[in-house]
């Protein structure tokens, strides 16, 4: 998962913004009706005898644990050392061995995959990021809440009145595997699987997860108010406000959603006094009818922020943590998360289940990537309190599982999964500490914080080993991630590299760069161009709003591009950087494998394209070191980073891949692969 695409995810373009509409009711689904009335009679009687015969089939449990990220490297290594005794009981029951993932091998991608048992040509998910082959302008791929289509104007008033609803797009195509479950009257439980939102109208339960914005329409946005000189505006994944102490007072705003009511579409913002303890490092904040005390080092417990809008409210919940006091003021605010209790718009089905799972467990995140990797990114939060923060949103996860995992063992027959983020994220931000070769490798970090990852793993053998002591008898357990991980050493600029070799070129070379969305670009004379972790596209003729590639010319210019992609080599060290171009028709079956990248690139262990290039920005450096916390990553070539499948099942198939596992999972229900699905049945 890659928290960090906030930077390329918390998508700032002019044209295309992802917003909320506050208030307004979520979009409806539209649901399947009834039988014709002549011959329904006889309809409705096989209809009930196939369910009767399909439920005594289906009259089994199965349980599946997502953890992002989990690396059958180092599951082998720490099972050897002996960190992972339900791990490794686990697969002497049953089976443990390396997961084909997807091309890319990126989250959102790899998850698609996972849920509807097709490749990205039938998901089509191919990336983080998509782009509008029209205007080249980027949006998320997963999905986006956007604007009523139709509204009216008041100019006296300065108002604009929305007639038409706010809609949740959910972009991944395929039908999931908990959706033909319902068929054969299996009731299913999915909690915060990547890729659904919105998430998909079923018979169940599920909370959508990874791509759930934020209350502002980001994939977490976090504020950051401080007294430091030369401080405030907008940074890569947050907002930094620079504020004034007068007499140990500090009046401040929270910003919250866009207002869209209003014709100058304002930000909404909620009044914030902080006094400071002249004596003590204490700060008390004070906001809307909340009054908190908060000492130097101290999160706060979820706070309400309600912001008004003209004719409706947004709400939301976060929390602060308070940083410093002196010598410099310091407060952090989380991203504020969609509250459960009061969604603008569904997150999960039925749509009262969020509220319900609130009132059972507490208040929980909403937001899609609960860890803000992009505070500790930019240094306003540090490992300690990134950690501290990523152990709370694990142990809301925990509550939610434990609470249907109970309700399971009350059900004749039913599934149940649950996804964990941290293995994804930690391994993000902590990997380097691990590796000598990571250009901020230190032995100093690493004896401070080389533990991390592994005591992670045990953790999450902890809850396999609460998961086999509480299953039934005869329940399936399956455990799988969608990728594993390496270091990411060495950035490359792509766009870069397509302007040095003449595919890509500048409106004014002068500069001898490009800013964000290809703001220097010359379309007119650019054959290529890159966008996203792992896409690069053709500027075709007929499909690209300046398309120049005469489509005969395409495969040529293809292969010349992916040729010289495959011969560059490092200045520094001489290594590889890109070990594999995939090619769509090659890698991909689905029905959607045109809207493709034209060459999907797969870098080498080590590397990875830049957070320039996933934005769509061209660089003066061809390649350098990544100095940033963001130390480990996947988004490289496929083939060099599987995730793992462990079960307590023999697992039958020698190379098992995660476009196996939906029609795994039908098959233990008795329910045959579906059109579309290409994997096999593993067990």
């Amino acid at each position: 998962m890659e928290r960090n695409t906030k930077n390329t995810i918390t998508i700032a373009n002019k044209q295309r913004k992802t917003l909320l509409i506050p208030g307004l009711p979520s979009p409806g689904f539209l649901l399947r009706v009834g039988f014709f009335i002549l011959g329904g009679f006889f309809i409705l009687i096989i209809c009930c005898l196939g369910f009767r015969t399909a439920l005594a089939e289906a009259a089994s449990k199965m349980i599946i644990l997502g953890f992002d990220g989990m690396d059958p490297q180092l599951m082998q290594k720490y099972m050897a050392a002996g960190m992972l005794p339900n791990f490794k009981k686990l697969a002497e029951i049953g089976d443990f061995k390396p997961l084909a993932t997807t091309i890319p091998p990126q989250s959102p991608v790899a998850w698609a995959t996972f849920i509807t048992g097709q490749d990205p040509g039938g998901t089509n998910i191919y990336d983080f990021i998509a782009r509008d082959p029209n205007t080249y302008l980027p949006y998320l791929s997963i999905g986006e809440i956007c604007p009523p289509k139709k509204e009216v104007k008041i100019p006296l008033l300065k108002w604009v009145v929305p007639i038409s609803k706010v809609e949740a797009k959910l972009y991944r195509k395929g039908k999931t595997f908990w959706e033909y479950l319902d068929e054969v009257s299996v009731p299913s439980t999915i909690l915060q699987v990547p890729s659904n939102f919105p998430p998909v109208q079923h018979r169940g339960k599920s909370l959508s997860g990874m791509g759930t914005p934020d209350i502002i329409g980001t994939y977490g946005t976090f504020q950051f108010f401080t007294s430091k000189a030369g401080e405030g505006g907008a940074e890569q994944g947050g907002r930094v406000y620079k504020v004034e102490v007068k007499n140990n007072i500090i009046e401040t705003e929270i910003q919250g959603p866009v207002n869209t009511f209003k014709e100058d579409r304002p930000i909404s913002k909620i009044p914030l006094t902080i006094k400071l303890d002249p004596q003590n490092p204490i700060a008390r904040l004070k906001f809307a009818d909340q009054d908190l005390i908060l000492k130097q080092g101290e999160w706060s417990k979820w706070l309400p922020f309600t912001f008004k809008m003209s004719f409706s409210k947004a709400c939301g919940i976060g929390r602060f943590y308070l940083k410093e006091v002196r010598p410099e003021f310091q407060l952090y605010l989380s991203p504020i998360n969609v509250d459960p209790r009061q969604p603008p718009f569904a997150i999960s089905c039925p749509p009262e289940y969020s509220k319900e799972l609130a009132e059972q467990i507490g208040l929980f995140h909403t937001v899609g990537i609960p860890e803000d990797t992009w505070a500790l990114n930019e240094g306003r939060l540090n490992e300690e309190e990134f950690l501290a923060q990523s152990e709370v949103s694990q142990k809301e996860r925990l509550r939610m599982y434990r609470l249907e995992l109970a309700n399971l063992k009350k059900q004749k027959t039913g599934l149940l999964f649950c996804y964990f983020s941290a293995t994804d994220t930690i391994q993000h931000m902590f990997t380097g500490y691990m590796d000598p070769e990571f250009p901020g490798y230190s032995q100093e970090k690493n004896k401070k914080y080389g533990h991390i990852i592994p005591d992670l793993y045990q953790k999450m053998d902890q809850i396999v080993g609460e998961t086999l002591k509480q299953m039934d008898p005869g329940t399936t357990l399956l455990i799988l991630s969608d990728h594993g991980f390496t270091t990411y050493s060495r950035y490359f600029n792509l766009n870069t590299w397509l302007h040095q070799h003449g595919y890509l070129a500048f409106i004014d070379e002068y500069r001898r760069e490009s800013g964000e969305f290809f703001e220097n670009v010359d379309w007119k004379r650019t054959r290529a161009y890159a966008l996203g972790l792992n896409a690069l596209y053709i500027n075709l003729k007929g499909r690209e709003g300046q398309g120049i590639v005469d489509p005969s010319q395409k495969a040529a210019l293809v292969e010349e591009i992916r040729q010289g992609l495959l011969s560059f080599r490092d200045p520094k060290n001489g290594r590889q950087v890109i070990s594999y171009v995939d090619l769509p028709d090659k890698a991909y079956k689905g029905k959607y494998r045109q809207n493709a990248p034209d060459l999907i690139i797969g870098y080498s262990r080590g590397y990875r394209a830049s957070w320039w290039t996933a934005l769509g920005q061209a660089p003066q450096d061809l390649i350098g070191d990544n100095i940033t916390k963001w130390s480990g990553d996947h988004c490289i070539a496929g083939q060099l980073v599987p995730g793992i499948v462990l079960a307590n099942k023999k697992i039958k198939v020698k190379d098992p891949a995660i476009i196996d596992l939906a029609p795994t999972i039908l098959n233990e229900f008795k329910v045959g692969k579906k059109p579309g699905m290409s994997g096999r049945v593993i067990f």
